[in-house]
Parts: structure tokens; C-alpha cells; sequence
């Protein structure tokens, strides 16, 4: 089932496999090390925080990876062609189940990547499309886990470190593991979508760079302001987070997002989107993207400015002497920064992609000469085709919204459901 529409895989898609297995693996180890290190100092409460935090992004990762699975094993043709590489056989469904269950799904997948994609890669096996495919889902479960982990974790550290005024060996392998995580999650994230562009092969490193940049100069204000208020103010940032939490996920509901395959899915789809805008702005949604970014940052700014306002007033002067002055100025400069450089990603290095069934009129964020997503429209009837991550290269490269094709209201009921499923995505 080769064809020209697929991205080969590479010696850098194997590269990028087994740097995410080993950054997924160092990620685990170190919050391990620091549950330990509380539970031996005696701090049982940051030691339960953080299992928390562990066990929530692991459910929710095993979760996703689930219904992936289920979703999958619904494609024609794509049990008996992947059936060694996602067990998709109906005698190792069970097994599969319990490797969830236990909580091994996700690095199974690694496991799994890294193994087909040495075979493509290195010995030349047929099945380039299998690998690319499960490089995809991992790309899209780092991005949710680092959310539902890393960036809490983050928040975490720095607010103990604040709040003890100290800072331990251990807490500075925690905070160095949840940044390294995030960054690598940013610049796996944006090549995954651009491996859907139809020139490929013409992209740089530049514009992985800059997205980087502008992404980590605002998640780091975000993630920054949270810590600080929660060290004046502890009580009150589980308040902050469930006052703010739902809103968002009622925002993803109204945009109506369209990601996975069962309206529990989806629900949970929607959840995690909350949890990810409570940190940094990810689109969902294809239409007015300026628009909807708009709105976001508004409300962060409005949101970081009030965290910080309540900060400075309940501070310890003498204690934040050294560094208030410092943060107060440097946070907001380094998310103004942020914005500049996004505007300049979307201005310069963003390639903006249109279907010959867009409306006339819409958002158009880019301003360099638009392409088509030829290779979305030729490959849409492969089982192969990963339609979840295509769906978000749409609504991040599109230059306008197409009108939905068809209306699908049960995508698994028949073969021809699921074409209509794949169309409406593009």
C-alpha cells in the first residue's frame, strides 16, 4: 500500500522516535526521583501532589491511546496490514487492553515506533506508511501528556522553590526534565504537521525555531505568573483553575470540535483541550483562527495580569526583594516578545494552504502566496492516512475554511461512513 502521498520515513522520523522514548523515559524517571525524595523528607502532601499529577496524565494519555486503538481497528484494511505493528489481531486485543490498563500503552507505542521504524528505515521493509502513522499519534499523546504533567509539574516545582524560598538538587532535575519536555513536545509537534505539507521536503529549521521561540515565551510567562500567585495565595489556585478550566472546555464545545470517533472521546478530547488553553493557546478548529487567537490572549494577559497584581500585594518584601522588581518587569516583556515573534512566524515562515472549496472572505492569517493540500486530497481514502493529525495540519496551515463535503453522523458503521468521515476533515 505504498504511494506517493505518504511521507517516507527517515533516518531523522527514526531519530525523532527513540529521542521522544528516551525523553518520555527521563521525564518518568525524574518525577519518580522526586516522589521519592518527599517521601523520605517527610513532605507527604507535595509527595501526594505529584503521584497525582503522575497518575491523572498517565489515565488520560492510556485513555486517548485506547480509543485510538478501538477507532483504528474499525479501518478496512488496517487490522490485517498493521497486525504486528498495533496488534490489531483479535487475539491480542486483550493483551493490549491490559497493557492500558497497567499503564504501559503509551511507551508501548514508543516501543513499537522505534522497532517498525528501524525495519523501514534501516533494512528497507515495505511499510514506510505504518511507521509514519504511529509517529503521528505519538506526536499528538507527547503534546497531551506534557500538558497534563509536565507543565503542572513545572508550576509545581516553581512554586515550591518560591514558597520555600530554597531549592534542591532534586527540584532543579524536575524543573530541567518538565522544560526539556515541553520544548521537545513543541518542535516534535509543528514537524509532525509539517510533514502533511505537499513540499515536504523544502522545509527548514527555521521555522521549527522560531515556533519554538514564540511558544516557549509564552507558556514560560503562563506557567511563571501561576507559580507566583499560588505562593501567596495557595488556597486559592485550585479556585483559579476550576473558575477557568470549564470556561474553556464550554469554548471548545461551542467551536465544536471534531477530533475523535465517540462522543465520550470526544468529551474527553475537549477536557484536555481546557487544561492545554489553561497553560497555552492550541487551535482546535478550522475558520477564523486570528480571531479565536485574539480572544485567547486577551484573556491570558488579562488573567496573567491579575496573578501578578495579587502577588506583588501579598508578597514577603523582604524575602522577594532580590528578584520581585525583576519577574514583575521581565514576564509580561517576555510574553510581549512571544507575540512578536508569532506574529512574525505567521508573517514569514507559516505556509498557508487552501482547498479549491474555501469560501470567499474568510481569515486568511499568512501572507505568502497560498498552496494546495493536494497530498491531504489524493490519499483521503487510505485507512492509512492518520486523519486525526491531518485534521490539525488543516486547521493550522489552512489559509481559509473548505465547507464540510458530507455530514457523517456515525463514522464506524460502514466503509462508507468512514469516507465521509475522512472528507469531512478535509
Amino acid at each position: 500500500m505504498e504511494c506517493s502521498t505518504f511521507s517516507k520515513y527517515s533516518w531523522l522520523d527514526f531519530a525523532f522516535a527513540v529521542i521522544g522514548v528516551c525523553t518520555f523515559l527521563f521525564d518518568v524517571g525524574s518525577d519518580l526521583w522526586v516522589a521519592k525524595e518527599f517521601y523520605v523528607d517527610g513532605d507527604f502532601f507535595w509527595f501526594g501532589v505529584l503521584v497525582c499529577f503522575m497518575v491523572l496524565s498517565s489515565v488520560v494519555v492510556q485513555m486517548f491511546s485506547w480509543f485510538w486503538y478501538k477507532y483504528d481497528r474499525e479501518l478496512q484494511g488496517f487490522q490485517t496490514a498493521g497486525e504486528n505493528v498495533l496488534l490489531c489481531s483479535d487475539g491480542r486485543c486483550k493483551l493490549y487492553c491490559w497493557l492500558h490498563v497497567l499503564q504501559l500503552g503509551f511507551f508501548f507505542r514508543h516501543i513499537s515506533a522505534i522497532k517498525e521504524g528501524f525495519q523501514v528505515w534501516w533494512r528497507g521493509k515495505r511499510g514506510s506508511e505504518y511507521a509514519v502513522y504511529m509517529t503521528h499519534d505519538l506526536s499528538m499523546l507527547r503534546l497531551i501528556e506534557t500538558f497534563c504533567e509536565s507543565a503542572p509539574q513545572l508550576t509545581l516545582m516553581l512554586y515550591i522553590m518560591l514558597r520555600t524560598n530554597r531549592a534542591r538538587t532534586m527540584q532543579y532535575v524536575s524543573v530541567a526534565a518538565s522544560t526539556s519536555s515541553v520544548a521537545w513536545m513543541v518542535v516534535d509537534y509543528h514537524r509532525s504537521l509539517r510533514s502533511f505539507l505537499p513540499d515536504k521536503a523544502q522545509q527548514g529549521w527555521g521555522s521549527s525555531v522560531l515556533y519554538f521561540l514564540w511558544n516557549l515565551l509564552l507558556i514560560a510567562p503562563r506557567v511563571g505568573a501561576v507559580a507566583l500567585f499560588a505562593s501567596v495565595l495557595p488556597a486559592y489556585i485550585a479556585a483559579h483553575f476550576l473558575s477557568l478550566w470549564p470556561a474553556l472546555v464550554l469554548w471548545a464545545w461551542r467551536q465544536e470540535t471534531n477530533f475523535m470517533d465517540s462522543a465520550g472521546g470526544e468529551w474527553l478530547y475537549r477536557a484536555t483541550v481546557g487544561l492545554i488553553w489553561y497553560f497555552s493557546w492550541f487551535n482546535v478548529t478550522e475558520g477564523r483562527t486570528r480571531g479565536r487567537s485574539t480572544i485567547y490572549h486577551s484573556l491570558m494577559v488579562s488573567d496573567c495580569t491579575i496573578l501578578l497584581l495579587t502577588w506583588w500585594w501579598y508578597r514577603d518584601p523582604d524575602l522577594t526583594q532580590s528578584y520581585a522588581g525583576g519577574l514583575v518587569l521581565a514576564l509580561p516583556l517576555a510574553y510581549l516578545v512571544g507575540l512578536l515573534l508569532k506574529g512574525l512566524y505567521y508573517t514569514c515562515s507559516h505556509p498557508k494552504l487552501y482547498s479549491q472549496s474555501s469560501q470567499a472572505g474568510e481569515d486568511v492569517p499568512d501572507t505568502q502566496e497560498p498552496r494546495q493540500f493536494h497530498s491531504l486530497q489524493t490519499a483521503v481514502s487510505s485507512p492509512l492516512w492518520n486523519k486525526r493529525m491531518a485534521g490539525h495540519a488543516q486547521y493550522f496551515y489552512s489559509a481559509a475554511s473548505p465547507r464540510p463535503l458530507v455530514s457523517s453522523t456515525n463514522r464506524n458503521k460502514s466503509t462508507s461512513a468512514l469516507s465521509e468521515r475522512e472528507q469531512t476533515y478535509l
